[in-house]
């Protein structure tokens, strides 16, 4: 683990969105098929037409492959959305195309529930799945409500 650029450094913060922050361990599991669970209740980030900040809750669930996400990677990587201007539909897509890109994972999910502004709360949630997770991926979307 010696390759990780963040873990057990001092890391100066980016508030401008850079995917470049996250980084994967091994799964010393991957035999097994098992959920992980990463919850920030302190996501923040900008909407790109008024600049006002928007907060959310974004939960990511992920049945691993190979790779893990390395928790300090990820919160830095979540951080770095701060000054960016974007709407919550684009930034939960991006949130997860960024980890599908880095993991591969079997399965994975992110859900955006953010605060509510203007008299409505905006809630996405994408979903993926590969090889034999593709048809949980598509039933669990048809069910999410």
């Amino acid at each position: 683990m010696s390759e990780l650029k963040n873990l057990g450094k001092t890391v100066d913060y980016n508030f401008e969105y850079n995917a470049d922050f996250l980084e994967a361990i091994p799964n010393k599991n991957r035999d097994k098929n098992y959920f992980v669970r990463l919850t920030s209740g302190e996501f923040t980030c900008v909407c790109p037409v008024t600049h006002q900040p928007d907060f959310a809750t974004i939960k990511i669930n992920y049945i691993p492959n190979e790779k893990l996400v390395e928790s300090k990677s990820l919160k830095l990587y979540l951080t770095s959305f701060r000054n960016t201007g974007i709407f919550h539909e684009e930034a939960v897509n991006r949130i997860a195309d960024d980890l599908i890109k880095l993991l591969q994972p079997r399965y994975l999910e992110v859900e955006g529930n953010f605060s509510v502004r203007g008299g409505i709360s905006i809630v996405p949630f994408v979903n993926y799945g590969q090889g034999e997770f593709e048809e949980f991926a598509k039933n669990r979307l048809a069910n999410y409500l």
